[in-house]
């Protein structure tokens, strides 16, 4: 990782998701090392629910809308005082998105021989 993508990586998340398929069911937002930080904006969209992980538990399920997330993340210093941990923070979130939208053409089960 470049210091420019480190340093990237400091500036307050826009957490979204676009669904350009129509037929995903669960999207994980991916962020380098889970590090979502402090004051992240989230965008549910209609047709999703997006569920908040922090720190390995469930803290909030949000429906359609634009929240601030609150974490231990604070920009630059969270990365400074985890020094002991590879300048990583040890302070962890995600965010699945679900769909809530009817998917009609989805194949289930297993093959017929």
């Amino acid at each position: 990782m470049g210091i420019f993508s480190k340093l990237k990586g400091e500036l307050i998340d826009i957490i979204e998701w676009l669904d350009p398929s129509n037929d995903t069911m669960v999207y994980r937002f991916e962020r380098y090392q889970n590090e979502i930080k402090n004051g992240a904006k989230l965008t549910v969209r209609e047709g999703q629910i997006a569920v908040f992980i922090n720190e390995g538990q469930i803290a909030d399920v949000f429906n359609p809308g634009m929240y601030e997330l609150k974490t231990e993340n604070l920009p630059i210093l969270s990365t400074l005082k985890g020094w002991k941990y590879g300048f990583n923070s040890p302070f962890k979130a995600e965010v699945y998105f679900l769909s809530t939208r009817n998917i009609t053409d989805q194949k289930w089960g297993t093959k017929t021989l």
